[in-house]
């Protein structure tokens, strides 16, 4: 589990940030600090592997807790979150080693990327002590794919039967009331599968309108080398 501190001085944007964080596998928040003072205790006290930083802070800021803690050669990594989208900022957070910099507002989408991207570095030092070139690029290109992750909530035996499903009736536009009926699942879990599976490229949704104008969605299987 990557245990991970949200440093952010308002409280609604610090909780959002928490929810965000914790609705990946593999995350959890184990402290929130409104301020730099607040995280350096967190940081001599906790054991952290990932701060999530705003850079503008009451009493020290960000960039200045960054600094402090690459002096102390602490083992641990940043996620810089701010408005500020100036080139000096950025360039010094690359330069102490910030693994990634959202500029606020971001969807959670961008953080999701972000975390799964982290994931892969973490588990390939964690599983490898030597590395090829392939997985050397993607650690520094930022290649890997978020399909081999699922969000929390989700089990890949459903997913599979969903996929399946949907592969062995490709010609068909389903909709997500025959998928419930054919799995014995409910709707709300279908849908959550085929959301997944839209968002990863696996189907296709087009939208149909009934007669009152009420628009209805179909799915169908996408092929890869059709896309």
């Amino acid at each position: 589990m990557i245990r991970v501190l949200v440093v952010e001085d308002d409280p609604m944007l610090a909780e959002l940030n928490k929810r965000f964080v914790e609705k990946i596998d593999g995350f959890t928040v184990v402290a929130v600090s409104n301020n730099g003072e607040e995280a350096i205790k967190k940081l001599k006290y906790e054991k952290i592997d990932l701060v999530i930083l705003d850079v503008y802070m009451p009493k020290i800021d960000g960039m200045e807790l960054f600094r402090r803690v690459r002096k102390q050669n602490k083992m641990v990594d940043f996620i810089l979150v701010t408005a500020a989208n100036d080139t000096d900022k950025i360039n010094e957070a690359l330069k102490l080693g910030a693994v990634d910099y959202l500029v606020k507002p971001f969807e959670f989408k961008r953080l999701e990327k972000a975390l799964f991207n982290y994931k892969a570095r973490k588990k390939l030092f964690f599983q490898k002590p030597f590395v090829s070139q392939e997985e050397i690029d993607k650690l520094f290109i930022g290649e890997y794919k978020e399909e081999k992750e699922l969000k929390k909530g989700l089990h890949e035996f459903t997913l599979n039967r969903v996929m399946n499903f949907l592969k062995e009736h490709e010609k068909e536009l389903l909709s997500s009331e025959t998928l419930s009926e054919n799995l014995a699942m409910s709707k709300v879990t279908i849908r959550r599968y085929l959301d997944y599976l839209e968002n990863m490229g696996s189907i296709k949704k087009e939208i149909e309108y009934g007669s009152r104008g009420r628009p209805s969605y179909r799915y169908r299987y996408i092929h890869k080398n059709n896309k």
